[in-house]
């Protein structure tokens, strides 16, 4: 049975459908990143676990006990904020040991409580201080103190740490990947950014207009893409989606030979071809593309150019070179190369050759 179960959950705010029937089973002790571009609802179904949306439809369980009607207080969740949500007024130790404050617990048990808080985020040298004094990672580690002294069934993250820099926000997501696997623990993680959905999930929900997309492993998402949504969100630079046309078992591109499909001719129509940009091969015999641009990365170089009437990414292989202007030649291996429908944008199911595997 899951640990957390959400079952059908919906959201209307004044008459208008923000969460269209969400289902997701997340299993004890999972790190899940729910992720999605601004506005897909995201935030929203983290709040409604947490007691700080109302449910307009479907249900909550954790750990087999209904907690939709809960108050926030009372369902075993805690959650970190964005904003850090600190009193200023209050140093470290205050802030940390405040829900135990308010639950009542014995001052005793509460400076043990606090102390262990402390030496788990290495916020020792820090108690007397207040947040003022504190960097951006030092406070958001402090929020993340105050959730572990309560000891919840649930750890609720709300983009923590889109506010900190690039260089910070690395290395606190190996922090919060480690604090999870040390406390044993369960957590939700929300966020828009790709790479710390990437690395911080054990599975992966992605998002779309109050709706889930997809939900599996990071491997499983990035490598099966279930839409050319997922397909275009995940990936930097994102999986290239070209239009094509399917007819009698041959996928057409504009000024590109066929490649042949074993596709039903149900699946005959209009479709997308995706293919990763990393998975692009240059082959003296290959189509040829005019680049128009490439960008210098210092591990990598991606250069960018059109074919089939649209723009595409390619990440050229260690050592090789190219300027704007020049000519590739470029092949497109089949057993990299996804099909999604054209109208739907769903994911075309086909089996690829055993000689192209191997």
């Amino acid at each position: 049975m899951a640990y957390l179960s959400l079952k059908h959950l919906k959201k209307r705010y004044e008459g208008k459908q923000v969460l269209h029937g969400v289902d997701i089973d997340i299993a004890h002790r999972a790190f899940v990143v729910i992720v999605g571009p601004s506005g897909c609802g995201k935030s929203t179904l983290l709040r409604m676990i947490a007691g700080l949306e109302e449910v307009s439809e479907g249900s909550i369980a954790l750990d087999g006990r209904e907690i939709a009607g809960l108050d926030p207080a009372d369902r075993g969740c805690a959650m970190v904020f964005q904003n850090y949500a600190l009193y200023p007024h209050m140093t470290v130790r205050e802030n940390i040991g405040y829900p135990l404050k308010l639950a009542g617990m014995p001052r005793e048990e509460r400076v043990r409580k606090v102390e262990e808080a402390a030496r788990i985020l290495d916020l020792g040298d820090y108690l007397d201080r207040r947040p003022a004094q504190l960097s951006g990672g030092q406070r958001q580690r402090v929020a993340m103190g105050r959730a572990i002294v309560r000891e919840p069934k649930l750890f609720l993250f709300d983009e923590p740490l889109s506010n900190l820099d690039a260089k910070l926000r690395v290395t606190m997501r190996i922090e919060i990947k480690r604090l999870h696997r040390r406390l044993d623990a369960t957590s939700i993680f929300v966020t828009h950014d790709q790479v710390e959905a990437m690395t911080l999930a054990d599975l992966l929900v992605v998002m779309n207009a109050g709706r889930v997309e997809q939900i599996g492993t990071p491997t499983e998402i990035y490598g099966r893409p279930a839409s050319t949504f997922v397909a275009g969100f995940l990936g930097a630079p994102a999986m290239n989606l070209i239009p094509a046309q399917a007819i009698d078992g041959q996928v057409r591109l504009d000024g590109a030979a066929d490649i042949a499909f074993d596709l039903a001719a149900a699946a005959w129509g209009r479709v997308t071809l995706g293919i990763r940009p990393e998975d692009i091969e240059l082959s003296p015999e290959g189509t040829p593309v005019k680049v128009d641009l490439v960008e210098e990365l210092g591990g990598s170089r991606i250069a960018y150019a059109v074919l089939a009437g649209q723009e595409i990414s390619i990440v050229l292989p260690r050592g090789a070179t190219a300027m704007a202007g020049d000519i590739l030649r470029i092949d497109l291996p089949k057993a990299a190369l996804h099909l999604f429908d054209g109208d739907t944008g769903r994911r075309i199911e086909w089996s690829v050759p055993q000689a192209l595997v191997a």
